[in-house]
């Protein structure tokens, strides 16, 4: 039992010393090019604004009086699937402005702009051609506002994965390198 505890206090001993004489360095500065989580905050911010604003326009839109015009029954489908997704991204992209670091969160956001930006685009179509050139034209200039505030997101999530990356291979060189100083023979001294 003694031997097991002995081997166990060593173990624990050496991976401190590993620890200690390699202890990380202060983070890094962003990587050039890349953002600050405090300044794509209020990206975040205007992108949730603009989900919300994008909800308001889509309650307004009267789908049932354009099958009443011939349109196609799927498309009170589409614009109840548009009106879900403009409010998630609202709600997500404010949520991701507190922690804009959060990877997973930020392509969520962004899968939405792009899904919501389809079927807006789709919605706009039949607007067009069951409702008034006028009011298509306004759900299309509403809908264009978000292109460099994506952009941005595009550029920051990029940015934040090549980050990620990074850290992760500098962990695993890391790790690797403790685990070899670890199981390393040790040499006793030699008498002189």
């Amino acid at each position: 039992m003694s031997a097991v505890l002995r081997a166990s206090a060593i173990l624990a001993c050496a991976a401190a010393l590993c620890a200690q004489s390699h202890a990380a360095p202060p983070p890094d500065p962003p990587a050039a090019g890349m953002m600050n989580p405090w300044e794509i905050a209020p990206v975040l911010e205007g992108i949730s604004a603009h989900g919300a604003r994008l909800t308001n326009a889509l309650a307004r839109i009267n789908v049932r009086r354009w099958i009443e015009r011939g349109a196609s029954e799927t498309y009170v489908e589409q614009w109840q699937s548009a009106t879900e997704q403009a409010r998630a991204l609202s709600i997500t992209a404010g949520a991701l402005s507190h922690n804009p670091e959060r990877l997973s969160a930020g392509l969520d956001v962004l899968f939405r702009i792009q899904a919501v930006e389809t079927m807006v685009g789709s919605l706009e179509q039949a607007m067009r051609k069951f409702q008034t050139p006028a009011d298509a034209a306004a759900l299309a200039a509403l809908s264009a506002e978000n292109g460099a505030n994506r952009s941005r997101l595009e550029r920051y999530l990029v940015s934040l994965a090549a980050d990620r990356e990074q850290q992760l291979q500098v962990m695993d060189s890391e790790a690797q390198r403790c685990r070899a100083a670890l199981v390393a023979p040790t040499q006793a001294p030699r008498k002189r």
